[in-house]
């Protein structure tokens, strides 16, 4: 996996419900997330788009970006990784997030990988049976980097 800046693409049902939220309240959800270190990614189309920096460290690991987000209360366990196939179980129990699930995730190239991610438990105490599709494509070698490769699809 490439270290640099990644975009990663996630979609969902859930995520196609949060367009139907108003903006004054996503604007809400927004602020509450900076509160926890997060910046919400971008939500069309019941995708929800966002960039991340992977480290070179994180790179030599090869776990899919996505699965850094320990902010929220979840973390992965029970990881494992054959040739370029990578799966872990979740666990997460946070104040806002609880419940468990699995993903799994295939790095295609060392500039794009796929994966899903299955999750019971609950959000801000909402019962939540969710099942998402991410994808990840490399954009450059710099995090700072204002102008992403051009032509990468």
């Amino acid at each position: 996996m490439r270290p640099g800046l990644w975009e990663i693409s996630t979609s969902s049902r859930l995520l196609a419900l949060a367009e139907q939220i108003p903006p004054d309240q996503m604007q809400n959800l927004s602020n509450l997330a900076r509160q926890y270190g997060f910046e919400m990614p971008t939500i069309k189309n019941g995708t929800a788009n966002s960039r991340v920096c992977v480290t070179k460290e994180m790179s030599e690991q090869n776990i899919p970006p996505y699965l850094y987000h320990r902010q929220s209360g979840c973390e992965a366990r029970n990881a494992t990784r054959t040739e370029n196939r990578y799966s872990a179980d979740l666990a997460c129990s946070g104040q806002q997030i609880n419940g468990e699930g699995k993903t799994a995730a295939t790095l295609n190239t060392p500039e794009s990988f796929t994966g899903q991610t299955e999750f019971k438990g609950t959000v801000r105490g909402v019962a939540v049976d969710e099942h998402a599709n991410t994808s990840g494509l490399w954009l450059a070698a710099s995090c700072a980097e204002t102008n992403p490769r051009q032509g990468h699809q």
